[in-house]
């Protein structure tokens, strides 16, 4: 006769309750110990599963998001962005935005804090249970237009459609032509006021002819895009990469005067 902790260990396993399977022993010794009920005993193993497969899904769309593992939260310097900026970027942290397919822009120059904090707040996001991509938008653009030449489109778009927040990083930093500038508008319209973008850029709107050309199309594009949006304008933020260089340089000099 099959030994009932035995057993059970099998028929978890078999159910693929494998963080039950393995707190079980150790969960029964203290529910012994303490006096737990039964029920009290089934809730501890069950929290104890749903937190594993909570890790496992954050773990596994990570992986998928394309996202910077270092650009998160935890090492962005807020205290660079203004007081209205930074409370911002803490309501829109708690994810609220995505069930009303808000879009994020953040506008600056280079070296400004965008894309991390647009990789930030992607992590922030998928702490909360969102699948979230991370791209440059002239990577995504290639692959879209690539998707189109064979016919299969259609297909691309509704695999991005299964993200709950797109990221698109420089949308402004490369130059498209016409084919690259239609499928980039197309992907926005897919998504207006059904599902969420995150996009960075160092050109203000009234620049947005240099990527879309045509002033229609740069008109309906920045229309989709802004209708339902945030926008943060970090276009006064100096580069934190210029000033890392200088207090580098300034920390050289000290120690070459000390010396």
């Amino acid at each position: 006769m099959a030994n009932p902790r035995d057993e059970l260990q099998t028929h978890l396993r078999a159910l693929n309750l494998t963080a039950m399977a393995d707190a079980a022993a150790a969960a029964a010794l203290r529910a012994a110990k303490e006096g737990l009920t039964h029920e009290a005993y089934l809730l501890e193993l069950s929290r104890i599963e749903l937190a594993a497969k909570a890790a496992r899904r954050t773990e596994r769309l990570r992986k998928q998001s394309g996202l910077l593992p270092g650009k998160n939260l935890r090492s962005l310097d807020l205290n660079q962005f203004d007081a209205t900026t930074r409370m911002q970027m803490e309501r829109l942290r708690g994810g609220a935005f995505l069930g009303d397919a808000i879009n994020v822009i953040a506008v600056g120059r280079p070296g400004a804090g965008k894309s991390h904090f647009a990789c930030a707040l992607g992590h922030a996001l998928i702490e909360l249970g969102h699948p979230v991509l991370f791209t440059p938008t002239a990577t995504l653009v290639q692959r879209l237009l690539a998707a189109k030449r064979d016919l299969r489109l259609p297909q691309e778009l509704a695999k991005l459609d299964r993200f709950d927040c797109l990221i698109l990083d420089d949308i402004g930093y490369v130059q498209h032509d016409r084919d690259e500038m239609e499928v980039l508008f197309t992907l926005l319209a897919e998504r207006y006021e059904r599902k969420s973008m995150i996009i960075t850029t160092n050109l203000v709107f009234s620049e947005w002819d240099r990527i879309f050309k045509d002033p229609m199309t740069t008109m309906a594009a920045i229309d989709r895009v802004v209708h339902h949006s945030v926008v943060l304008d970090l276009m006064n933020v100096d580069s934190y990469r210029a000033t890392a260089a200088m207090r580098s340089k300034s920390a050289t000099a000290a120690t070459a005067v000390a010396a």
